[in-house]
């Protein structure tokens, strides 16, 4: 469905940049409320998800609060607030870095990664919502994003 049906847009847009930022906002919106509805029933939400997703990228190896901040894709999100939930679901524990007694190394534990082995059996994060898209349209759609970013 067009983006101007979706939104009940009367008028038209003044030109396709606008028409293109209005899309994407709404199609990224869209995207994170899908993915919402996707992780619910597992008990966590996007957010923890992605931070479980950068500790198993970096299992067995620790790694910091804010190497973890850093490689976020919500840039906004509070990550010791989302650790602190994970540590209480025995998802995630904290170490002393021994290299820096002032600082905290985190860890994925086992109850962590099969979870992520479950999401990804039931292939929850692709959630079908790219199957309409053969492979050379989702390389010019990944192209086209990341010529929008620079």
């Amino acid at each position: 469905m067009r983006i101007e049906e979706v939104i009940k847009q009367k008028v038209p847009f003044s030109d396709q940049r606008q028409r293109a930022m209005v899309n994407l906002i709404y199609t990224c919106n869209w995207l994170m409320g899908e993915h919402k509805k996707a992780f619910k029933p597992y008990g966590i939400t996007v957010q923890q998800f992605n931070v479980l997703r950068i500790l198993r990228g970096q299992h067995p190896q620790p790694i910091s609060t804010s190497d973890i901040r850093e490689r976020m894709l919500d840039k906004m999100s509070d990550v010791s607030r989302i650790i602190d939930r994970l540590v209480k679901k025995n998802l995630v524990i904290r170490k002393t870095c021994k290299s820096d007694k002032r600082l905290v190394d985190l860890l994925i534990t086992d109850t962590g990664l099969d979870l992520l082995a479950a999401i990804d059996r039931d292939q929850i994060t692709s959630l079908g919502l790219f199957s309409h898209l053969s492979q050379e349209e989702l390389e010019t759609l990944n192209d086209l994003l990341d010529k929008v970013r620079g």
